[in-house]
């Protein structure tokens, strides 16, 4: 009885906040299932229990269509102690040059994660960016550049990464590729840059998955939940879903 009131009652509240939410925001809701046993973190997307795990497509293009459009799904769950996020690109002309940690790995075929660990998109928001070797780019802030907060190098390798292609492609990849980006992301990281709500059930997040290539032959800026600006730029919170964890 008490678990059926508590569902009841994250039903009432997530209903108020999409109701609350900017308009002209296409609200989009994911649900991050709770995982019991950890498994490795090895790109392959179909093992279990990711092959009985939703996929989200991040297929908005919000900007100019690029001349060959990518496809790209993401899937998110949890245990008690780290998130698990595992990505699947396929595009042509792939490549992968950076080769440093907190480089600006955007300019690569890559994916983006960005989340708020709570429900309060003011409260800041991390931005972590791989590119398809496997390199991260990792900060928090209030807004592009505003409070901006490095996540230190040594805290970003406690992250589990894992690619499915080689770590350098110089030389783009002109055929179409598949390739797969899975991580692990410990809670207590997080709790060093900010105050997290710690994930469980009924608990929001809110978030934004993307696919980008800035500087391929084929550059293009895809996201789940959809934008509204001018330009290219990731950095709406405002257009960020919502994760509901289970």
């Amino acid at each position: 009885m008490n678990r059926m009131l508590k569902i009841i009652g994250i039903s009432v509240i997530f209903v108020f906040m999409v109701s609350c939410a900017e308009k002209g925001n296409g609200v989009l809701k994911y649900t991050v299932n709770h995982i019991n046993k950890e498994f490795n973190i090895d790109a392959n997307w179909s093992k279990s229990p990711w092959n009985f795990t939703k996929a989200i497509n991040i297929d908005k293009n919000s900007w100019e269509k690029p001349k060959y459009m990518p496809e790209a799904q993401a899937k998110m769950l949890y245990s008690d102690s780290a998130i698990f996020v595992i990505f699947r690109a396929k595009e042509r002309f792939v490549r992968s040059t950076i080769q440093k940690i907190n480089g600006p790995t955007y300019r690569d075929s890559a994916i983006e994660f960005f989340f708020t660990p709570g429900s309060d998109i003011n409260k800041g928001y991390f931005n972590l960016e791989i590119n398809c070797g496997g390199f991260p780019y990792m900060g928090f802030q209030k807004g592009f550049k505003k409070e901006f907060k490095q996540i230190d190098e040594l805290d970003i390798r406690k992250i589990k990464i894992a690619h499915s292609l080689p770590p350098v492609i110089k030389k783009e990849i002109k055929e179409t590729t598949t390739w797969v980006i899975e991580f692990r992301i410990p809670i207590s990281i997080l709790e060093k840059y900010t105050k997290v709500t710690k994930p469980g059930p009924g608990v929001i997040w809110r978030a934004n998955f993307y696919k980008t290539a800035d500087t391929t032959t084929n550059p293009h800026y895809l996201s789940w939940s959809k934008i509204e600006s001018s330009s290219p730029n990731f950095h709406l919170p405002k257009f960020f879903g919502y994760l509901i964890f289970n």
